[in-house]
């Protein structure tokens, strides 16, 4: 009987050694992800058809705003709006606003409204507006002389008003902050009634009825 050549003569401990090489199909694979790799280096490190990691996730946001707006359209950059967005609590807007804030305000604002380097949101006293309305267009063209930096360029509309409306929310908190008061006293914010989700409900079935006869 033959001995079988995948058995070697080289024997170690008392272990024969035995051939049994890697399958070609492993070496396929390794030779594959070796070109993938080198491909794939270029393409996100060196190639200018890829985009950066801010511009994916700049992308990602920009899909995830479209989709979350979508149901409402776009939002007027008024009073009404304004505190209609801020009166709404606990749901997907003040998360939305909140994480906005905390992304672009909170390096200078604080993480309250407090002041930082920027002045204190909480209290009564404002620097470069007169209204509500004012706070949108502070946002959107910026204000002492750049200090505060203009957002229209890297917020859409929506994103503006949403976030105006909370930092609009903040007001009357009066939190200590490291600047202390800044600008003026000015008028409180408007009130509106706002309709409320059983309100537009009966609203609805008072016009169901009356067509109905």
């Amino acid at each position: 009987m033959s001995q079988d050549p995948r058995l070697l003569d080289h024997v170690y401990d008392g272990i024969q050694e035995y051939d049994n090489p890697t399958p070609g199909w492993w070496h396929a694979i390794f030779l594959g992800s070796v070109v993938f790799s080198a491909a794939y280096l270029f393409f996100w490190h060196a190639s200018p058809l890829a985009k950066t990691h801010l511009e994916t996730a700049q992308a990602t946001e920009a899909r995830f705003m479209e989709a979350l707006f979508g149901d409402i359209g776009e939002l007027e950059p008024d009073a009404r709006t304004l505190m209609t967005m801020m009166d709404v609590e606990g749901g997907k807007w003040e998360l939305v606003a909140r994480g906005l804030y905390r992304t672009n305000c909170v390096s200078c604002h604080g993480q309250d409204g407090q002041g930082l380097v920027g002045t204190n949101l909480t209290d009564d006293y404002y620097k470069n507006l007169t209204d509500v309305e004012g706070i949108v267009t502070v946002l959107e063209d910026g204000a002492a002389n750049g200090s505060m930096p203009a957002w229209k360029q890297r917020l859409n509309d929506n994103q503006i008003i949403v976030l105006a409306s909370y930092v609009a929310s903040l007001r009357g908190k009066n939190l200590p902050g490291p600047r202390g008061a800044e600008g003026e006293i000015i008028a409180p914010w408007p009130e509106f009634e706002i309709p409320t989700a059983t309100d537009e409900a009966a609203t609805e079935d008072d016009q169901g009825t009356t067509a109905g006869g």
